[in-house]
């Protein structure tokens, strides 16, 4: 770049940057230098030579391919291992919730919505409710009273393509 008041004089530094770059390049060549191990030195401290050092060194085994040891197959031979595989997905939390029925409503109905409101739901009284695990629809059952507490009597599974049915109602 120039000065616009006196084009004729440089402003930029540009000729002093390959020196910069030449001494910092100078400075990085003699650290590595330095560095450098000789080998042969250290070689003879100990008195052994690299090729009777390379004649003691045990041949290495050929390690197994990575897709043996990740992409083992599914057989029996490891009950033990499978078991405790199967043990740590028994310990998953999941959530089943149940469903009584659903509504379609607009914004104004809800906001409308009040204390002692009665919302109605398309299912009918008497009829299966849905059983729910983490939002997908496993089973229907019918709804009981334990003691003090309601609970859910499973009285049907629901088979992939029931789901799917169901799903869209």
């Amino acid at each position: 770049m120039t000065d616009p008041k006196n084009p004729d004089s440089p402003n930029d530094k540009s000729d002093e940057m390959p020196d910069d770059w030449a001494s910092a390049m100078q400075e990085q060549g003699a650290a590595s230098d330095e560095d450098d191990i000789d080998w042969g030195s250290a070689f003879a401290e100990t008195g052994e030579t690299p090729e009777h050092t390379l004649e003691e060194t045990p041949p290495v085994a050929a390690a197994p391919p990575a897709s043996d040891l990740i992409f083992q197959p599914l057989s029996g031979t490891d009950a033990h291992g499978q078991s405790r595989e199967l043990d740590v997905i028994m310990e998953i939390p999941v959530t089943l919730s149940v469903e009584l029925g659903r509504t379609r409503m607009t914004i104004r109905e809800l906001l409308d919505l009040a204390k002692g409101s009665v919302v109605e739901l398309d299912g009918l009284a008497g009829e299966p409710m849905n059983i729910l695990i983490n939002g997908y629809l496993i089973a229907q059952g019918e709804v009981v009273v334990v003691e003090d507490k309601y609970g859910i009597r499973i009285t049907d599974i629901i088979t992939p393509s029931e789901r799917i049915h169901k799903l869209n109602r």
